[in-house]
């Protein structure tokens, strides 16, 4: 039970780097599409696509942070307790 809830940990910090990595790689290629259509806009555009480059970093920091505090906390006692509430609850369904 406890290497689920690792397993849970290990693909969300994946996810939220994947996330940021592809709305980064998207920023990036929109914004050379822009300055290549727009040359002289290329100083507005490159300040916008930082900025928004920089949020979402941000974000992903952030969810990396939760991830592994999240990840910290689990314990097995955590898991049997968290079982033995779920098995109540669905013993309680059944009848």
């Amino acid at each position: 039970m406890i290497g689920l809830a690792f397993l849970g940990v290990g693909l969300g910090a994946g996810l939220a780097i994947l996330g940021a990595g592809i709305g980064i790689s998207r920023i990036g290629g929109q914004a050379v599409e822009g300055i290549s259509r727009q040359p002289e806009a290329a100083g507005s555009i490159q300040t916008a696509m930082l900025i928004s480059a920089a949020l979402i970093e941000g974000a992903a920091l952030f969810g990396l942070v939760i991830i592994f505090i999240l990840g910290g906390r689990i314990t097995p006692e955590i898991l049997t307790k968290f079982a033995e509430k779920t098995a109540v609850k669905q013993v309680q369904q059944v009848e």
